[in-house]
């Protein structure tokens, strides 16, 4: 069974937000993501500075099965991105929710994240 915290929120494609003390949204995929996918072997982050839309795709994740757009849960600009994916990907598999995240967004509507599948929610889904 995957792990699916109750501190975050999701897309019905299986990406997860997490808000962060300083306001910043961190983004990554679910353990039910990776564990459809299969091993992690490529990902393939977006540009620090480039603003995206809600549920635009904004990273590729690639495995061993398949390559997948990666989706973002709220508009705003990117922040961060996790160096860390791009010698290790397989982070991704092992820490979905805590090492493996991908990317960090400022918000440009704080408000969107309320609109996002709260982990009850997700668990119906990832479960059917």
């Amino acid at each position: 069974m995957a792990q699916i915290p109750d501190n975050l929120k999701f897309l019905d494609s299986h990406e997860w937000a997490r808000q962060e003390d300083d306001g910043t949204i961190t983004v990554g995929i679910s353990d039910h993501a990776q564990e459809l996918l299969g091993d992690i072997v490529f990902v393939e982050l977006p540009d620090i500075g480039k603003n995206i839309e809600k549920k635009g795709d904004v990273a590729i994740v690639e495995s061993v099965k398949a390559a997948s757009d990666v989706y973002s849960p709220i508009s705003g600009e990117v922040t961060e991105v996790n160096q860390v994916l791009s010698d290790n990907p397989e982070i991704i598999n092992t820490s979905p929710y805590e090492e493996g995240w991908f990317f960090k967004i400022k918000p440009q509507d704080i408000n969107e994240l309320a609109e996002l599948l709260d982990s009850e929610a997700y668990k119906k889904i990832s479960e059917s």
